[in-house]
């Protein structure tokens, strides 16, 4: 496979040494979309008795009822719902994350896999050290669906406990 020429001057320096590593690879994905694992799902499923799927596409819906991109969980009621939600891991991530919040004064429990990003305004304006929301951060690394490797990136659940 051919390579791009670098100048000396760049070689093995800031960007150019992770591209020429393939670190890039570790911040970057060709997709949003993350499978939850199945053993996870279980798990959780057994202490909170899910009802919906609030982000699912019809291959990959952990419960019989979902919502899927067509019929928009953001825009649908989840109340009187027990919500298993895994979004889309890229910028709307934060109307998911708000959704769950504004559900959980409404008495709506969810329950959400997301990528543990403490850093984020999301997270410290619905999440860090509000009443009623648990963090459960897991250990290593999640291996989403069939994927070969396992996630560039640790997880949580977040746990929005009705009111």
């Amino acid at each position: 496979m051919p390579r791009h020429s670098t100048p000396p001057s760049m070689k093995n320096t800031g960007i150019n040494a992770m591209k020429n590593t393939g670190i890039n690879a570790l911040f970057s994905s060709k997709t949003e979309l993350w499978e939850t694992p199945q053993a996870l799902f279980e798990s959780l499923d057994r202490e909170f008795h899910f009802t919906v799927d609030s982000c699912a596409i019809p291959e990959n819906a952990k419960c019989p009822l979902f919502f899927t991109p067509e019929l928009n969980g953001l825009s649908q009621n989840w109340g009187g719902h027990t919500v298993w939600c895994n979004p889309p891991y890229g910028p709307k991530i934060k109307d998911w994350v708000e959704k769950a919040s504004r559900e959980q004064h409404n008495g709506t429990t969810t329950v959400m896999l997301v990528p543990a990003r403490t850093d984020t305004k999301w997270f410290h304006d619905y999440v860090y050290l509000k009443p009623n929301v648990e963090i459960r951060f897991l250990r290593g690394r999640l291996k989403f669906g069939t994927a070969q490797n396992n996630a560039p990136f640790p997880s949580m659940i977040i746990i929005f406990r009705k009111e």
